[in-house]
Formats: structure tokens, sequence, C-alpha cells
């Protein structure tokens, strides 16, 4: 789950339950959503004071209407300028109390593929990794992703922060291709664990044994 800014700001304690978790569940990072820097930065150091997540992520991809339609995730991705405005915002708050990463798409559509620049400018934000998923927001969660794209980024010899590689990653095989196609130094899976909660399992025995486990 991630929590809105906005929300953390205006009732923290009501919006708490978003951000709960046990250190069983460690390491782990809490995601935070919005569209004004102070308000993020704000709200990052309130949920890092309280909660001492392992990393606090900036969401920049979500593409559902309730929250593109308050300017916050992949609606970032139309004003580049103050997606980095925001990240650097969050990543002076924090200082080294908290690595700061963030999530985005690869553009908005199809005419407006963005995520070469916009991992250069979240770099230079301080950022520390960047995920991708290789949609843009008017795909949803249709179509295919574009493994390319995510390649394309990793392997600019200007990006040397971390590149994790996200989308149609559903099995150990895609995983490994994935991998191997983009170049990328992780990935991320999302709605497979939703049916599969065992995936991580059997992706970390396929890359390193070269065998599924049951």
């Amino acid at each position: 789950e991630f929590v809105s800014a906005e929300g953390v700001l205006q009732a923290w304690q009501r919006n708490r339950r978003y951000v709960e978790f046990e250190d069983a569940h460690r390491p782990l990072g809490i995601q935070i959503f919005g569209s004004v820097p102070e308000h993020c930065a704000a709200a990052a150091r309130i949920i890092v004071d309280a909660m001492h997540p392992d990393f606090l992520d900036i969401n920049a991809g979500c593409p559902v209407p309730k929250v593109v339609g308050k300017n916050g995730g992949s609606s970032l991705l139309k004003d580049l300028p103050l997606l980095q405005r925001m990240a650097a915002a969050v990543v002076q708050e924090l200082g080294a109390d908290c690595p700061v990463t963030t999530k985005i798409r690869i553009g908005w559509d199809m005419e407006h593929i963005c995520a070469p620049e916009a991992v250069l400018r979240l770099q230079d934000a301080g950022v520390q990794a960047i995920a991708i998923h290789g949609r843009t927001r008017s795909q949803q969660y249709g179509g295919k992703a574009d493994w390319e794209m995510i390649g394309k980024v990793k392997n600019n010899p200007r990006v040397s922060i971390p590149i994790i590689g996200n989308g149609d990653i559903t099995t150990p095989e895609k995983a490994l291709e994935c991998l191997e196609k983009t170049g990328c130094d992780a990935i991320m899976i999302g709605r497979a664990a939703l049916g599969n909660p065992w995936i991580f399992r059997e992706v970390i025995s396929y890359l390193e044994k070269g065998e599924s486990v049951v």
C-alpha cells in the first residue's frame, strides 16, 4: 500500500495504518505519492521518523484516475521538472536518514516516452535507485511491457544508479529473460505475486540453481 503525502500531513494517525509493518517484514520501503514537493518532503520526514523504513519511495507510476487526478503518480511524467523538484526536496529533507527511490513508467503515452530523461533528472536529484514499469500510463496494465526501453535507459552510460525492471515478469523464466534483455540491476514483481505469493522463492531458486521449486 502507498500513502498520500497530503493524507499524512492532514490526518497522520488515520493514515498511519497504511504504512505500519513489523520488523520481520524487513527490508521494506514505504511509498508515497503527491504533487507538492514541500508537502512530500514533510510527509516523508513524518513517515521516516515514525516508522524507520529501509527506504522511502516516490510513486510516479500509478495510472489510476484517483491518483492521477490529484497530479500524483504517473501524472508527474507530464511535468519532469516538478518530478525532479519533488525528488530533490525529499532527498534533501531525509539526508542520510533514509535512502530515496522512485517508481516510474516509460511515459505518459506512446507519443510522450520520457523515461530516459526522467531517470537522469531523478539521478541528479539524488535518488538512489529507480524502478521502471515498461508501460505508459495510457496503457494502464494492458498491452506488452517494453523491456527494450528499460534496457535503453539502463545502458545509458550517464546512468550510474541501479535500475529495476518491472512489467510482465510472471514466471522464473520471464525473470531471467528480463534481466538478460535489459541488463537491469534487479527486477520488481507486482501483480504476479497476488496470484502466486511464492513466485519470489521460485525466481530466486531458478536464478541461483537453474531449477524451479514447487
